[in-house]
Parts: structure tokens; C-alpha cells; sequence
């Protein structure tokens, strides 16, 4: 849980078809979905035996949000999710104290409860909870949640381009760190599938194109301006190769985090497809790049 407590500089109600979920982006610019929200989103109520459940996660050492308490979904939430996107945040709502999670969370936790349903581990009482999921995801699925959250709290009206270099001091560092493992062999066992290519998972070696598709999936999704400066910051050498690898300059309390989350994203989406081209569309509508000021870019298209 975040120490600071911000305040919510924009709010509104994030409406996906009869689903309505307050949000908010806060005076970093994270955008918050509201935990009470979401629980009545998926859950329609806030149940005893979840409110149950959920002490008893929290006297485990693990708590773990309402919408994700039935026993029925432990096995389908990871520890990358457990231990990154599913701490709660604290922010201040006028004069109330709110906790809420991370907008990107939305559609892990669809995705979740939709894994339990295809596994037969749910209930008959739930299978209406996966339902409300899977509408959620279908809605996700045409326009990228931070745009949707943008608009809903009128944020995109407002934001400068000089806001620009305040997200960049927050995801970029100006040194690199030392390497360490940051995406998951699943990203590109997936990504191999899609294109059609043999996958080895004992070697190292990619094909040179996998450079261009990690820009583009990764990097220019990620966050405006992120993959200008990672260039700037890291050129390619006269040998024709970068001195260290992007993730390097990405910063341990922002960029790591979002860098995690926005894989998990991808695979998910990657995972959900049948083929390349059904892939790509899905990423443009759910993760499309954007410019300093939140306007979608031209989108490249690769066949």
C-alpha cells in the first residue's frame, strides 16, 4: 500500500455498459478504480462470506480485494498479480479517505474469474459473478481503460504536453540499473505461437524482428513518450547493438511495476487469440499508443 496519500485531482463514473465504477486520477497520474466499485461490479454486493473470506486472507499475511476472495479463484491469481497490481491504494476524495486499485487491474481480474469458470472450479451462485466478468472484458476490449477513465473524469481535457516529462522522470532513471529478468519466457512462447515460429525455451537466440515487436507492443504502449527517451538514453552502438536493454533505465517504484503489468496485459491478450491478426486488433483497441496529450496514434499495421 502506497505511504503517501494523493488526492483525486479528476473523478468520474467509468461506464461499461450497465456497470457503472467511480474513478478517479490522482496528482501523479494514476488512474484509480474505486474498490467498492469494482466488488459491486462483479460481485453486485459486498456478500458476508466475502467480506469472511477476505479477513482471512488479510490475517494470512496475503489480503486480498472482495472481488477476488472466493476460494474457487486462488488458483488462477498469480504472485506477479498478488504482489503488484492487487495492492491497494489509498487517495483522498474531498474528505473522505478511499481505497482503490490500479485502473490496469480491470481486465486481470476479468480474466481471473474467467479462468475459473472455463476450469468448472466455480460455483452455481457464482457463475453469474463470471458472467458480469466477461461483459466487462467484451466492453474493455473495444477502447483501452486508461482512455476510458480519462474521458470519464474529463481528464483529457485538461492534460498538457508538459506533463510529458513528469511521467518520464517517474517511469525513466537516469542511470541504468544492473539487468535483471523482467519478461516472462510466457511473453515470447506466446508471441512465437502467433507468428508461427519453432520456440526453444532453452535458448537465448530470437529472431532480429522480435526488437521491432517489443517496441511496438511493449515500449510505445507502455506509457507517452517512453520509447523516445529510452533511445535517447540508450542509441545503438557502432556495432549496431544497445549497450544494456531498456528495462534498465525504468524505475524500481514506477516503471518495473507498470512494465510488469502491461506484460501481463499483453499475454492475456496474446493468450486469448487464434492468430496474429486476431492479436494486433485486440492490442489496438485495449492497449493503443498514445501522444503526450492522450490522442490515439496512427497505429502500424504488420502483416
Amino acid at each position: 500500500m502506497s505511504e503517501e496519500i494523493l488526492k483525486a485531482e479528476f473523478k468520474g463514473t467509468l461506464d461499461i455498459g450497465d456497470v457503472s465504477i467511480p474513478c478517479a486520477v490522482l496528482e501523479n497520474g494514476q488512474r484509480i478504480l474505486s474498490e467498492n466499485g469494482m466488488t459491486n461490479a462483479l460481485l453486485g454486493t459486498r456478500s458476508g462470506a466475502s467480506k469472511r473470506l477476505k479477513k482471512e486472507h488479510a490475517k494470512a499475511g496475503a489480503p486480498l480485494p472482495i472481488f477476488l476472495a472466493p476460494k474457487s479463484l486462488k488458483p488462477f491469481i498469480g504472485k506477479d498479480l498478488l504482489d503488484g497490481p492487487l495492492q491497494p491504494i489509498q487517495y483522498q476524495d474531498g474528505d473522505r479517505i478511499v481505497y482503490g486499485y490500479d485502473a490496469s487491474i480491470l481486465p486481470m481480474v476479468c480474466d481471473v474469474w474467467l479462468k475459473a469458470r472455463e476450469s468448472d472450479t466455480l460455483q452455481d451462485q457464482q457463475l453469474d459473478k463470471a458472467q458480469k466478468a466477461e461483459i466487462l472484458m467484451r466492453g474493455l476490449a473495444h477502447i483501452g481503460i486508461i482512455a476510458l477513465v480519462d474521458e470519464a473524469t474529463g481528464y483529457q481535457e485538461v492534460r498538457k504536453r508538459d506533463a510529458l516529462q513528469a511521467i518520464l522522470d517517474k517511469y525513466l532513471k537516469k542511470e541504468f540499473a544492473a539487468w535483471a529478468k523482467r519478461f516472462p519466457d510466457e511473453f515470447y512462447q506466446e508471441l512465437f505461437r502467433l507468428r508461427g515460429w519453432p520456440y526453444d525455451p532453452g535458448s537465448v537466440k530470437r529472431p532480429g524482428v522480435i526488437g521491432k515487436y517489443t517496441n511496438d507492443l511493449v515500449y510505445e504502449r507502455l506509457a507517452p513518450g517512453i520509447l523516445d527517451e529510452l533511445q535517447k538514453k540508450n542509441p545503438v552502438t557502432e556495432n549496431g547493438y544497445r549497450k544494456v536493454r531498456h528495462h534498465q533505465f525504468l524505475t524500481e517504484d514506477v516503471g518495473h511495476p507498470a512494465l510488469a503489468q502491461h506484460l501481463y496485459a499483453v499475454t492475456t491478450l496474446m493468450k486469448a487469440a487464434s492468430n496474429w491478426d486476431n492479436f494486433y486488433r485486440s492490442i489496438q483497441r485495449a492497449l493503443p499508443k498514445r501522444d503526450a496529450e492522450g490522442f490515439q496514434l496512427d497505429m502500424w499495421d504488420e502483416n
